[in-house]
C-alpha cells in the first residue's frame, strides 16, 4: 500500500502501522493516528462521515484518554482502524484537496503527545530467562541463579500505576535508603545506581469480573495493543528493600511509556516462536500458535551535551514467557483486570552482552562500564542522561515502529 501523504522509508508510522495515540493542543485533546510525520486528528474525521454506520457515541475521539474507546471493543476498533488505512492510501477515502487542508492532518510537530490511556491497575513481570538469570548469577550463583518457581509460572509483582508517565518526561532522581558496602546501617539519600529497564507493555482491551479467568485461547480478544516501556529502577534502593515482599520505592517513583499503542492486528504478520518451555508447564499455562513477536529494540543513552552512545540491541521474541501465558496467570485465581490496565512484560535481554536490557546486565553490577563517545564512562545512569528506547518490526516491505519512549533524568 501506497499512501498520498509522504512517509520516509524508515519511518515507524507506515501506511501498514495506523497506531492510536491521544494528542493535546492548549486545552484541545483529540484521539488520533499517525502517518508518517502526520498526525490524524480522528475527532476531525467525523464530519467527513468516514466514520458512519459503525454507531459510534458522540464525541468519542473528542477525549483525554482513550479508554471508553478501547472498551467499544475490537469489532469497533479494528474497523475504525481499517477505514482509516484504506483512506490513506493513494486514493483513498481522504485524498481529496479540501480535506488536505483542513484540520484533519496536522504536522506531528505541531502537538504534545500525552499519557493517551488512563491506567487503573499497572502489573510487572520477570519473564525475560536471560535477564532472570543474569540477576540470579550476581546476587546468588550460577547453579540456583533461577529461583525454584521461576520455570513453573510467569513471575509477577503489582507496580504503582500514578507514576507512569508519557515519553519526554523527565525523570526526578529518587530518594531513599541504601545500605552501602561494608556499613553496619542504612543511609538516606538519591540513588546512585539508576537504572533503567527495557520492556514492552500492553493495554488490556476487555474487562472480566472478579472470580472470571482468562484463558490463553482467548487471551489475545483482551489485549488492545502494546507499547514501549521503560521501567526506571534504582538497583541500591531496591537491594536493601526487596526482602521479603520484593520492589517498592526502587520501582514506584516513575515507568515511561512511548505514547503510540500499536494493535495487536497491526503486528500479526510478525508473529514467532518463543524459547522451548522446560519442563513442561500447568495446563492452565499451556497454549497453541506462536504468541511471541518479532519486535527489534534498541536503548541509546544520550548525554546532557548530546553525544549518543546505543548500550542495547534487543527483541521481543527473546521472553520465555508470553503476553497470553502472563494474562492467563495474572486471572487465574480469580482477578479482575478492567478496561485500560497496563502490564508490562519486565526486562527483555537476549543471550549476548550487547542484547541485555538494564544497566545492572550491561555494566555487569558496574564492573564493565560503558565507554561513552565523550571520554566518560557509564555504571549507570546519571543526571542530564536521557535514555531513549525504540522498537520497529520490519519483514520484506513491511515495517511497523512504536517512536520513541525517552525520558531525561534530573536531579
Amino acid at each position: 500500500m501506497t499512501s498520498f501523504i509522504e512517509v520516509e522509508k524508515n519511518s515507524d508510522f507506515t501506511i501498514y502501522n495506523i497506531p492510536f495515540g491521544v494528542f493535546s493542543q492548549g486545552k484541545y485533546h483529540a484521539i488520533c493516528s499517525r502517518l508518517g510525520d502526520t498526525i490524524i486528528d480522528l475527532n476531525a474525521c467525523v464530519p467527513t462521515q468516514l466514520f458512519d454506520g459503525l454507531d459510534l457515541p458522540d464525541g468519542i475521539f473528542a477525549s483525554r484518554y482513550m479508554n471508553d474507546f478501547i472498551s467499544l471493543g475490537k469489532q469497533i476498533t479494528n474497523e475504525v482502524r481499517n477505514r482509516l488505512q484504506l483512506a490513506l492510501v493513494q486514493g483513498g477515502y481522504l485524498d481529496n484537496e479540501s480535506l488536505i487542508t483542513s484540520k484533519i492532518f496536522i504536522p506531528a510537530s505541531d502537538v504534545q503527545m500525552v499519557l493517551p490511556i488512563q491506567i487503573g491497575d499497572y502489573t510487572d513481570f520477570y519473564s525475560s530467562r536471560e535477564h532472570a538469570y543474569n540477576v540470579g548469577v550476581m546476587f546468588r550463583d550460577p547453579a540456583n541463579a533461577l529461583l525454584p518457581n521461576w520455570l513453573h509460572l510467569p513471575v509477577g509483582y503489582h507496580g504503582r500505576a500514578s507514576s507512569i508517565v508519557a515519553s519526554g518526561t523527565p525523570i526526578k532522581r529518587p530518594n531513599g535508603q541504601t545500605m552501602p558496602e561494608g556499613a553496619d546501617k542504612p543511609v538516606f539519600g538519591p540513588s546512585k545506581q539508576l537504572d533503567f529497564e527495557l520492556e514492552m507493555g500492553f493495554v488490556i482491551g476487555k474487562e472480566t469480573q472478579m472470580g472470571e479467568t482468562i484463558q490463553t485461547a482467548v487471551a489475545e480478544d483482551y489485549i488492545f495493543g502494546l507499547m514501549l516501556f521503560n521501567d526506571w529502577s534504582a538497583r541500591d534502593i531496591q537491594k536493601w528493600e526487596y526482602v521479603p515482599l520484593g520492589p517498592f520505592l526502587a520501582k514506584n517513583f516513575a515507568s515511561t511509556i512511548s505514547p503510540w499503542i500499536v494493535t495487536l492486528e497491526a503486528l500479526d504478520i510478525f508473529r514467532t516462536s518463543g524459547p522451548d518451555q522446560n519442563p513442561d508447564v500447568l495446563p492452565y499455562l499451556t497454549y497453541e500458535g506462536q504468541k511471541n513477536y518479532d519486535i527489534n529494540l534498541s536503548v541509546d543513552i544520550v548525554t546532557k551535551e548530546g553525544v549518543a552512545q546505543n548500550v542495547s540491541n534487543s527483541n521481543f521474541k527473546y521472553m520465555y514467557w508470553n503476553m497470553c501465558q502472563q494474562l492467563a496467570h495474572h486471572t487465574v485465581n480469580g482477578c479482575n483486570v478492567r478496561v485500560g490496565d497496563l502490564l508490562a512484560s519486565g526486562t527483555i535481554s537476549g543471550k549476548s552482552p550487547d542484547s541485555y536490557g538494564s544497566m545492572l546486565e550491561i555494566a555487569w553490577k558496574g564492573t564493565k562500564p560503558v565507554q561513552m563517545p565523550d571520554g566518560t564512562e557509564r555504571k549507570f545512569i546519571l543526571d542530564g542522561d536521557t535514555v531513549v528506547m525504540r522498537g520497529w518490526c520490519e519483514r520484506d516491505d513491511v515495517r511497523i515502529g512504536f517512536g520513541t519512549c525517552d525520558g531525561k533524568v534530573i536531579g
